[in-house]
């Protein structure tokens, strides 16, 4: 797995590609002295988080033949000052699924993206306690 990063302006705006051509904007917000053309680095881990066990729960699901008919996550990330750093401490991510689901698989797909397949959260785990809640039709699990 490789990505490029090329400098777009004289601050801090990126266009990074991987090896399939997908491009995306990387900037730093305005008071840390870039023009928030993009997401932030911090942005796109919590944004890996999301779309990684989206990606794992929807597999999950699809194969037990359940009826997925919207599904959407909130993922949101506390940081901690480490020396200059601050890493992110805790990670809380909520999905909201519709449909015909059997409430015990929404949980337990959520349960093994986390457990055993969302690589973005086993690598962020070191350092980083991920949470997690599934709503289904509105209704907490």
């Amino acid at each position: 797995m490789k990505v490029t990063l090329n400098r777009v302006n004289d601050a801090f705006h990126f266009k990074l590609k991987n090896e399939r051509g997908h491009v995306v904007d990387v900037d730093s917000r305005a008071e840390f002295g870039g023009s928030d053309l993009g997401a932030s680095p911090m942005e796109l881990v919590l944004m890996g988080v999301a779309g990684c066990s989206a990606i794992d729960m929807i597999s999950i699901l699809k194969k037990q033949r359940q009826e997925i008919k919207a599904f959407n996550a909130e993922v949101e990330g506390e940081r901690v000052k480490v020396g200059e750093a601050t890493p992110f401490k805790e990670i809380n991510v909520v999905f909201y699924l519709e449909g015909d689901i059997n409430p015990e698989k929404a949980k337990k797909a959520a349960q093994l993206s986390f457990e055993k397949y969302c690589s973005v959260a086993k690598t962020v785990e070191p350092t980083a306690t991920i949470k997690y809640k599934v709503v289904l039709n509105n209704e907490e699990l």
